[in-house]
């Protein structure tokens, strides 16, 4: 959240650079990411459906493509799309492949972010790797596990409560308890939004960003105030009305002038339509030429227009990268 030092790269970077935590304000909401930027239309062409196979940037470079190109390297996806080798694409298979490229960047920079801290290099991150990583540069002081030492810095107790939120996020993000992150475990330790079991951390944190009270709920001042700060003598803004009105109409579902943990839930991760899903159930009604409700690599590669068409990743980079956890 904006407190912390680890929920967004630009947090990140600026508290590297200045050495104290930024309290910049961020979108609590937590909407599907979009599969493309351009409209669903069969009837107009395929370019929805290019980019949520293949991701929004990736699509773009397949223009350089020939046909025969494209179904090569298309191929070559189907079969890394088939985890099971049993020579079918089914509907899981194909939604897990949109939900992966969609995920992709945040993929890369955790890998990015793991490279930095893996202090023994075995493509993993302990938390005792991370705290040092991240605190022991903040502080300019060393890290001997909970304990921080000799710390001469008027934010040393802020450094503390960050350093605390963070181990309980990893706490939440390491499955196995270990307290040593895979690949996937630090992806969802650096973004929590993108992980269902790591939603509950995420209200949790959220409602510590905006409580300024401490008492477990978020009233109506609380929430325009993590959005806006008046200056003095300044009229309230009519988007600030509005906002206030949002609260009372439909963030406060229970009508008790607050924001209980369940409304904040509701608020922050909305109950939206699967995109991954509607997008892998429309992708094999329309290739599904024996309609057994899965794809065969040859029932793909008749439909390749619809999948990638001219329009592919750059794959001559993406076919070399190891995705060992897709």
């Amino acid at each position: 959240m904006k407190s912390l030092p680890v929920f967004l790269l630009v947090t990140l970077c600026a508290c590297w650079v200045l050495g104290v935590p930024t309290k910049e304000k961020k979108e609590r909401v937590h909407h599907s990411k979009d599969l493309s930027d351009h409209q669903h239309d069969d009837h107009k062409g395929f370019q929805y459906d290019h980019e949520a196979f293949l991701g929004k940037e990736e699509a773009r470079t397949f223009d350089q493509l020939t046909p025969e190109e494209s179904k090569l390297r298309l191929g070559k996806i189907i079969d890394q799309m088939d985890k099971d080798k049993d020579k079918y694409i089914t509907s899981h298979e194909l939604y897990a492949w949109i939900k992966y490229v969609g995920k992709r960047w945040n993929v890369e920079d955790s890998e990015k972010q793991g490279r930095k801290y893996d202090a023994n290099k075995d493509g993993m991150i302990s938390w005792d790797e991370y705290a040092k990583g991240v605190y022991g540069h903040l502080l300019g002081k060393e890290i001997k596990g909970k304990e921080l030492y000799d710390v001469a810095d008027k934010d040393k107790e802020r450094y503390r409560k960050m350093m605390k939120r963070d181990e309980r996020r990893f706490k939440v993000a390491d499955k196995d308890g270990d307290m040593i992150a895979t690949r996937d475990e630090f992806t969802a330790f650096l973004h929590p939004e993108e992980y269902d079991y790591m939603q509950d951390i995420v209200i949790t944190e959220t409602i510590e960003d905006i409580d300024k009270n401490d008492d477990g709920i978020v009233d109506v001042d609380e929430y325009i105030a993590d959005m806006y700060t008046p200056k003095e003598d300044e009229p309230e803004p009519d988007w600030v009305k509005t906002e206030r009105e949002q609260f009372t109409d439909f963030r406060d579902i229970n009508k008790d002038g607050k924001m209980d943990r369940s409304e904040i839930s509701h608020w922050i991760i909305p109950h939206e339509y699967d995109l991954a899903d509607l997008e892998a159930k429309h992708l094999i009604f329309e290739s599904d030429k024996d309609k057994d409700s899965k794809l065969t690599k040859n029932e793909i590669l008749d439909n390749w227009s619809m999948f990638v068409g001219s329009q592919a990743t750059n794959y001559g980079e993406d076919l070399t990268r190891r995705h060992d956890e897709f």
